[in-house]
């Protein structure tokens, strides 16, 4: 067996097979894959999204950040909303996956990914049965030739469908796939790139997919099903650059208004939680109010630029009607113009707000959205662009920003004044959440898609780099 030459067209689980026996086999697999769903797993660098394929949204929605604290000597670990909950004696808070989206820590990763489908999916590891309490047998009695499955596999009964971005690399992906059948035994795995599964969910097989997610942006050019390699591209401009954007906003002087109140918990030196809690409880905060808040200059033109009528457009931003928050410590404030400014950045590397306490260096031009889209399209065929464009998908949580779809529609119409731009963002929220999920609970669905599985048979044949020839 040589694991460098790719499976045969004709061959299934490493055996070959004759053309006339394919079809049944198929078939006959399709069955048996039928009977338990598959199920899909989309991690995240804020959250980790998992569900059964074939339904409209994730069953599982934990987040990635995972906390660590020692009791009794020994160093315990929370996973899923518990890390929110209690701030227990020097608990830290952690994430296995970079900001680029690339995982860092692969035995916490494999963990995180596990409880959020053994947590609401598929159950816990079952126990050993002669210590689960279940079984109150005197130990000489019990059978001597008695044989214990020790390490029974999760995810033994049900194929793996999971998702990366699209600049993962291959001994990522390698990795990926050996904790899947490893493991956790998966009989059948895929690993399917975000920006095709995102095209998938808008009903499409080509498109411009637009992600904007926590920990950055991507844009990703996709034909017929397979992403353009050369394309991709990616900033750190997410979601938690805004924050840091909102953070630097606030210690600058804003408009009248009571200053807070504020009154922190305190705790004593040896019951005080990490500072990497406080900041993960005041993420969640800020999050809101971006929600409710936060704006996009809608356009079209920049917020620092003059509009048709010799007046700046921040002068047009002043006169919209401000927007209200209340803070956990019950300051009240009204934002008027400054709830533009935190995002205008994500299209004007100048109109960045400058902190030195950010952990975000300043952002330049080649980072911004525009830029973005104008090196992904400069990197695909000329011919294939105009469709691209007319095929524009807006995905990730922070796309939902109020006015963003106005102003990218505005700058792409400014880019590209010939072909006609079409942008198509969904609605609804959890469509634009769990874009890349819900399509790859569309596909693992397919009866067309069984044929697409890497089976464990097959990765005991041709090993991890099966993942690099039949994951495209």
């Amino acid at each position: 067996m040589n694991p460098s030459n790719p499976p045969q067209t004709a061959e299934y689980g490493g055996v070959t097979i004759h053309p006339s026996s394919l079809e049944h086999l198929l078939t006959y697999v399709a069955s048996r894959l039928d009977e338990v769903s598959a199920i899909v797993l989309d991690p995240g660098y804020s959250t980790t999204r998992a569900g059964f394929a074939g339904e409209d949204a994730p069953k599982s929605l934990i987040p990635t950040y995972y906390g660590k604290y020692n009791a009794d000597g020994q160093e315990k670990l929370i996973f899923g909303d518990d890390v929110f909950v209690t701030p227990r004696p020097g608990l830290s808070v952690h994430n296995p996956i970079g900001r680029d989206g690339i995982v860092e820590d692969w035995d916490m990763a494999e963990k995180v990914w596990e409880y959020s489908f053994t947590s609401r999916l598929t159950g816990a590891k079952a126990s050993d049965p002669f210590h689960n309490g279940l079984n109150e047998i005197p130990s000489e009695e019990l059978p001597t030739e008695m044989e214990v499955e020790a390490d029974e596999k999760p995810l033994a009964d049900s194929p793996l469908l999971m998702t990366e971005p699209g600049w993962n690399p291959a001994k990522a992906r390698e990795k990926t796939i050996e904790i899947a059948m490893e493991k956790w035994g998966t009989p059948a795995f895929y690993l399917a790139r975000n920006g095709v599964l995102s095209a998938f969910a808008s009903g499409k097989a080509s498109a411009l997919v637009i992600d904007i997610g926590a920990s950055n942006i991507s844009i990703t050019p996709v034909h017929d099903g397979m992403i353009l390699k050369r394309g991709v591209q990616h900033s750190p401009l997410g979601g938690d650059y805004i924050s840091s954007q909102i953070q630097a906003f606030s210690k600058t002087a804003v408009e009248a208004g009571q200053p807070p109140q504020a009154k922190y918990k305190t705790f004593p030196a040896d019951k005080a939680p990490d500072a990497s809690y406080r900041s993960l409880l005041e993420e969640r905060t800020i999050s809101e109010f971006k929600e409710c808040v936060v704006q996009v200059w809608a356009g079209p033109n920049k917020l620092s630029a003059t509009g048709p009528n010799g007046v700046s457009n921040e002068e047009v931003a002043r006169t919209t009607p401000g927007r209200p928050f209340e803070f956990p410590d019950g300051y009240n404030q009204v934002f008027g113009v400054d709830r533009f400014r935190v995002t205008e950045s994500l299209f004007d590397a100048k109109a960045a707000i400058p902190d030195p306490d950010s952990p975000f260096p300043a952002p330049t031009p080649s980072q911004t959205l525009p830029e973005l889209i104008k090196a992904s399209l400069a990197a695909v065929d000329v011919d294939l662009r105009p469709h691209l464009l007319a095929n524009v998908v807006v995905t990730g949580a922070s796309s939902l920003l109020y006015g963003f779809t106005d102003r990218l529609n505005h700058e792409l119409m400014a880019l590209y004044p010939g072909p006609r731009v079409r942008i198509s963002a969904p609605g609804n929220t959890a469509e634009r959440r769990f874009g890349s999920w819900i399509g790859g609970s569309i596909l693992a669905s397919l009866g067309t898609f069984h044929q697409m599985w890497i089976s464990k048979k097959e990765y005991d044949e041709h090993g991890p780099n099966i993942v690099e020839k039949r994951c495209k």
